[in-house]
């Protein structure tokens, strides 16, 4: 194979370790509305270049069953959102979108890997690097960069942008913009699967920039001492802001945080080794409690769009991970050398996914900003009763 390491084909009769099926059986209709596929579902099983790390379990096999549609999935879906986040970075230095701006390019394969090992009925929250979490979930690129455009179409109605994206009809409960805090809310999460006992998970997802926040570890202690089926998710881009890990963390091993919580360290740059490993994740939730899994991952970016992200690092580091890791390529390889598709099919395909971004830039240029009467919705309007010292309260609709 031509595939320079990244992929060994074997025979779907080599696969003897019962737990190199296991991801077959984490059946998902995630990505389904966002990309079509044309590609067949004959059977596939490919050996990872990268073995698993554990802590206090064993490791998935590495040999993974897949088919040549969900590679097709797989390398549309991580496309799309590289040229969505591109999109992103043009409009902002543009001055159309404001504020906060957090892009995802080079982390594309851990959502989508999520998605392809879970379904819709597992819980999601994550951090402010929320704009693919949203795609994965079910949204659309328009209502993405709507809601970064401030206008009225967003999925969170022009009121969140960035950072505070949501879906709650697919169990995405955002984009939080305070480091660290959505972890005790995935917590939470968990335990409302546990109480409703519906077999499914809730994965909470945060940076190794937050991992040495103090409430993480209480979050941890509690679904510990309750079993909560929770998936701790570190995605370790390794750089905190501008910070290296090695700077911030004595310890960067996240996946061995949890102490007496079991872990795994997974490539969160091969949307196969994610999907695998998150298979095993939740089986392990839903039968032991919680579990800490490590994305080893990387952004292209900077932390966000106002830190250029060379003054820490060398160019020369960034376009090396790009060459050889780059999940978006990966997926491409794969379709060429194993699929046998064709280079020309894959441009075919690309030139329409570029089209739909850019079909989606001009409709949130286009859309209507939130009407004015939005500023007072989700707010007491009255005082309820409350007393200040010091303070006038004075019932005025300024609506009426």
């Amino acid at each position: 194979s031509s595939m320079m390491g990244l992929a060994r084909v074997a025979s779907s009769s080599s696969m003897s370790n019962s737990s190199s099926s296991m991801s077959s059986s984490f059946s998902s209709s995630s990505a389904a509305s966002l990309v079509t596929t044309s590609l067949g579902d004959a059977p596939i099983t490919i050996e990872l270049p990268r073995p698993y790390d554990t802590h206090l379990c064993e490791p998935p096999s590495t040999t993974v069953t897949t088919t040549p549609a969900e590679i097709e999935k797989f390398f549309k879906t991580t496309y799309l959102m590289r040229r969505m986040e591109i999109a992103c970075d043009v409009l902002y230095k543009g001055k159309f979108i404001r504020g906060f701006c957090h892009l995802y390019d080079g982390q594309e394969a851990i959502i989508v890997g999520i998605e392809a090992a879970l379904t819709w009925n597992d819980s999601i929250v994550t951090s402010y690097r929320d704009h693919c979490t949203h795609l994965g979930r079910g949204g659309n690129v328009k209502e993405v960069i709507a809601e970064l455009l401030g206008k009225a179409p967003g999925c969170s109605k022009g009121n969140g942008g960035s950072m505070h994206m949501y879906r709650k009809e697919t169990n995405f409960y955002g984009g939080n913009g305070i480091v660290g805090a959505q972890v005790p809310l995935g917590a939470g999460l968990a335990f409302g699967h546990k109480y409703r006992n519906d077999n499914c998970v809730a994965i909470t997802m945060y940076g190794d920039g937050a991992a040495n926040q103090g409430q993480i570890f209480e979050a941890m202690n509690m679904a510990a001492l309750w079993d909560l089926p929770c998936i701790f998710v570190c995605e370790n881009n390794h750089y905190g802001m501008g910070t290296a890990e090695w700077r911030s963390a004595k310890s960067p091993e996240y996946y061995k945080r949890g102490d007496y919580i079991p872990g795994i360290k997974i490539d969160g740059m091969d949307c196969l080794s994610v999907k695998q490993g998150f298979a095993f994740a939740k089986e392990f939730a839903l039968k032991n409690g919680p579990i800490i899994v490590e994305a080893d991952t990387y952004r292209y970016h900077g932390h966000s769009m106002s830190d250029p992200g060379s003054t820490y690092r060398t160019r020369d580091e960034i376009s090396g991970v790009r060459q050889e890791r780059d999940p978006v390529d990966r997926m491409r390889k794969l379709l060429i050398d194993v699929v046998g598709t064709s280079p020309d099919q894959i441009k075919a395909w690309e030139k329409e996914l570029r089209k739909e971004v850019d079909d989606a830039v001009e409709f949130a240029k286009n859309a209507p900003l939130p009407p004015d009467a939005q500023l007072y919705e989700n707010i007491y309007v009255d005082g309820k009763g409350i007393e200040a010292r010091g303070v006038e309260i004075s019932n005025v609709n300024v609506l009426g």
